[in-house]
């Protein structure tokens, strides 16, 4: 069997949902006793919930933010599950005026949830309307043009606002002082992320070991969507290997042909990082000629394939570029190349940075 012509845009380690994703609704918990991770974020809104609860009152406008696939929306339904109260969801790009804006929050009921995905792309004039609403639970409308425009207040009933995005550096700093709480969702440890492909293989009917478990999430890149869904495709490959449970066997195949190593490289990965290597001898490269040579937007590199390289220690940012680090050499069994070494003296020599340009001065001299 010929896996060497997988497609890179049916990449299936993309955080970002993809449609052979499916309906996965069924899969989301409504809870906090089934949620796993995130365990502070879920401990203050509980505190949080019960004390909103307590006195019969809306909870606070709350933001989550943190990279794609971590669990922004399921959080948000759990937040209205706990409260009782129903959830509406949008999303920023598709409220293109004020009169939509206004149109979702009157037919709001008290202490519901509206909850907005990709808040960062909110229309500025929208923005701007939600201000009051946010603050003050109300809404200005202006009626006629003209002199004779006049401007109107409409009282809403009381709402939370949930808003997530994954670029909260794109809100606006009067948009961000009126949430009463910010929650950044981290990637997940191992550990979690068994306890969640556990939890929906049983739901799916699945039958997976413990190495199974660990296999797929050990290299799932710390996202239960990248998890969830190489769960859905490891249950395909047992089936392909007449398996009737997904075990160390099954998932060591299964990932081998999805070109996803030990720790959740891909192939669009390891050809960032061995160009770097081969073509630019270790870095430094700007990310335009990056994109250049390997053939991919600079844009889906910047967004895409570098915050995972950057967490794990594979390359770092200079001001003059991109340079690969010694764990990126090791992890591609690649020689270090001597320019390498010399670029990079005092890390491998065990010296000072001072004494290090001693030496270079002694010797240019």
């Amino acid at each position: 069997m010929d896996f060497n012509g997988y497609e890179d845009d049916e990449r299936v380690i993309e955080r970002k949902r993809i449609l052979s994703d499916g309906d996965d609704k069924g899969l989301r918990p409504v809870t906090f006793d089934d949620y796993h991770g995130q365990k502070k974020v879920k401990e203050n809104l509980k505190i949080f919930i019960e004390g909103a609860k307590s006195r019969g009152e809306a909870l606070d406008h709350v933001l989550l933010y943190g990279p794609p696939g971590l669990g922004k929306t399921t959080l948000a339904g759990i937040i209205a599950s706990e409260m009782g109260v129903a959830m509406h969801i949008t999303t920023g790009p598709s409220i293109e005026k004020p009169g939509d804006l206004a149109g979702i929050l009157t037919n709001l009921n008290e202490n519901e949830v509206l909850f907005i995905d990709e808040i960062h792309r909110l229309n500025k004039s929208v923005e701007e309307i939600l201000y009051p609403a946010m603050e003050d639970f109300c809404l200005d409308i202006m009626l006629g043009k003209g002199p004779s425009a006049r401007s109107v207040r409409l009282d809403l009933p009381h709402f939370t606002l949930v808003g997530a995005t994954t670029r909260a550096g794109m809100i606006s700093a009067p948009m961000r002082d009126r949430f009463g709480m910010i929650h950044r969702l981290e990637l997940y440890e191992t550990q979690d992320l068994m306890d969640i492909l556990r939890r929906d293989a049983g739901i799916l009917g699945i039958s997976i070991s413990e190495e199974g478990l660990e296999n797929i999430a050990s290299r799932s890149r710390g996202t239960p969507r990248i998890a969830i869904r190489l769960l859905k495709r490891m249950r395909d490959y047992a089936v392909y290997l007449n398996k009737d449970i997904i075990d160390k066997e099954v998932s060591d195949f299964g990932l081998k042909a999805l070109d996803i190593d030990d720790i959740g490289l891909d192939t669009v990965d390891r050809r960032v990082l061995m160009t770097i290597a081969d073509v630019f001898k270790g870095g430094p490269v700007g990310l335009e000629t990056l994109a250049a040579t390997t053939g991919e937007d600079p844009i889906t590199i910047e967004d895409v394939y570098e915050p995972f390289l950057l967490q794990n220690g594979f390359i770092q940012k200079t001001p003059r570029g991109r340079m690969l680090t010694v764990r990126a050499y090791e992890h591609l069994n690649y020689p270090i190349p001597e320019e390498y070494k010399i670029r990079n003296k005092a890390a491998f020599e065990n010296i000072t940075i001072e004494s290090y340009l001693d030496d270079k001065k002694a010797g240019d001299s």
